[in-house]
């Protein structure tokens, strides 16, 4: 049921160059397609290689290619074997039972083990990735032989599987744990091997094809080159240039000009935009404390316009945080509240801010200038002053201190479990003021322990509550745009922003 975080917020970073060119596919002789390199972009590097330090959503591919985990997660929407070929939990689910493979052996030679797999994980929750609190309710690891891994949790989460298809599932040579260069020269048992003489740090990163690899069906290419392209500019031209063979977009405004390149946009809807009402208490902004004043702020928005103005109509109007996979989604919630600015206006009044109040949200010219603008427009419209201080580099740190009572946003649309945990949750890190309320803990209650029709049902009932009491006044869910050249397919993952690299594929 639970099937399936990240980006948690999805912000671009600064321009760097393209290296590289894309090649053509060849026949191999067994009546596939394949060979040659298959040349991607990115919009981010990663910081380390160390699966300890390792980050997913964008930066997903630098580590697939080298490592293998635990388990996949597919296009479908599925969790699949991986490097663990079984799984199952006991009558509580509080013990996760993982039967591994025999066959796999990485790069230096090594073995894969149960106590390599314990070593991976310890790290994982002991290290510095920013989703080692996954792993937070791990209470123990243990390997009863070379092939069973046995996890233990504190509590059942619903999530956990999903867990291992990311970052915490990535697995890396037992033997490479030690290596003072392990962040710049990892160790897998994956597709592909980095070849650090070619890679330029930040910038190009070059892998050839694993030989040994236990799974050469998903080996579509013999080599694999993956470009840093931050800037849109360098993506158009990377793209109509033919220096690549796939590219991640980082926004919408050049689609047009993407397909006139004889191109094709693959798209998901992985992040909504909009305003995070983070203040329910009221504790530092006493009008968010009351559910008509969160309402008409929902209604003070012309969605369709702000998805046509910002996003060139590139995705779609919301007013839910649960994705359209996930069993919370319910698409009566997408427009459950309308354009309403008298509405707005009557339920402010009834709260007794009929005069209006200030609102103070922080800004980031990374989200865009003309997305502040509109928002402090349309709050005007309804009495409402939009006050904004911009804490440059310290936008996250600041808004989860938390220094402020609400803000513009762009976040990952997890599914049930996850986004509960990432957004819901009094301990939830987009939670940053801790708010409770009784009838949503009890409905976590249920969904944490329950069975799955259980968990399905009440996920429904906390999404129909949380837009009720408008914890969100959410946009839009924005199409995430991958391209692709006429040589080159792809499957995108309902579940993350960049597509698996098993799931490129050479045209015949």
């Amino acid at each position: 049921m639970f099937r399936w975080k990240a980006t948690a917020a999805t912000i671009a970073i600064a321009a760097l160059a393209l290296t590289g060119c894309a090649a053509g596919t060849e026949d191999t002789g067994d009546g596939a397609q394949g060979g040659g390199t298959l040349t991607l972009g990115a919009i981010t590097p990663p910081t380390t290689f160390d699966p300890a330090g390792a980050e997913w959503g964008n930066r997903a591919p630098f580590y697939q290619a080298v490592f293998d985990t635990l388990l996949l997660a597919t296009p479908e929407g599925t969790i699949e074997p991986w490097l663990a070929t079984e799984w199952s939990y006991n009558d509580d689910s509080t013990e996760l039972t993982l039967t591994l493979r025999d066959d796999v052996t990485f790069t230096d030679d090594s073995e894969l083990t149960a106590q390599v797999v314990i070593d991976n994980l310890q790290r994982f929750k002991d290290g510095t990735s920013p989703d080692a609190n996954y792993f937070a309710g791990v209470s123990n690891l243990a390997a009863p032989d070379d092939t069973t891994v046995v996890i233990t949790l504190a509590a059942p989460d619903p999530a956990f599987l999903n867990y291992l298809t990311r970052d915490p599932g990535l697995v890396a040579s037992g033997e490479s744990l030690a290596n003072d260069d392990l962040a710049t020269d990892p160790i897998g048992s994956g597709p592909y091997v980095l070849d650090t003489a070619a890679t330029v740090t930040g910038t190009s990163y070059t892998y050839t094809k694993n030989p040994g690899y236990w799974n050469p069906d998903v080996q579509h290419y013999d080599g694999l080159v993956i470009n840093v392209l931050a800037d849109a500019t360098a993506s158009v031209n990377a793209i109509k240039a033919g220096e690549a063979n796939g590219v991640k977009l980082a926004s919408n405004d050049n689609l047009t000009e993407v397909e006139a390149a004889g191109w094709t946009i693959n798209a998901n809807e992985l992040d909504f935009q909009g305003l995070l009402l983070l203040d329910r208490a009221g504790t530092m902004n006493p009008a968010l404390a009351d559910v008509k004043v969160r309402q008409a702020l929902n209604y003070a928005f012309d969605r369709e316009g702000l998805l046509q103005a910002l996003q060139l109509g590139n995705g779609t109007v919301t007013t839910q945080v649960f994705p359209e996979g996930s069993e919370a989604y319910d698409e009566s919630l997408d427009d459950y509240y309308t354009y309403d600015p008298e509405k707005a206006k009557e339920l402010l009044a009834e709260a007794g801010y009929a005069d209006g109040f200030t609102l103070e949200m922080p800004s980031s010219t990374l989200l865009g200038a003309a997305t502040y603008t509109l928002i402090e427009q349309q709050l005007a419209d309804i009495g409402v002053t939009a006050s904004y201080t911009d804490p440059g580099n310290n936008f996250i740190a600041d808004l989860l201190a938390p220094k402020y009572p609400a803000s513009f946003m762009a976040l990952e649309q997890n599914p049930d479990w996850q986004l509960i945990q990432f957004m819901i949750a009094p301990t939830a890190i987009f939670n940053p003021f801790g708010y409770s309320d009784p009838q949503v803990d009890e409905y976590i209650q249920q969904i944490q322990f329950g069975d799955e029709a259980t968990q399905a049902s009440v996920a429904k009932e906390l999404n129909a509550y949380l837009v009720e009491q408008a914890w969100f006044a959410p946009f839009y869910r924005v199409q995430g745009s991958f391209a692709t050249d006429a040589n080159t397919t792809v499957e995108m993952l309902p579940t993350n922003a960049y597509p698996a690299i098993y799931d490129f594929v050479p045209k015949p």
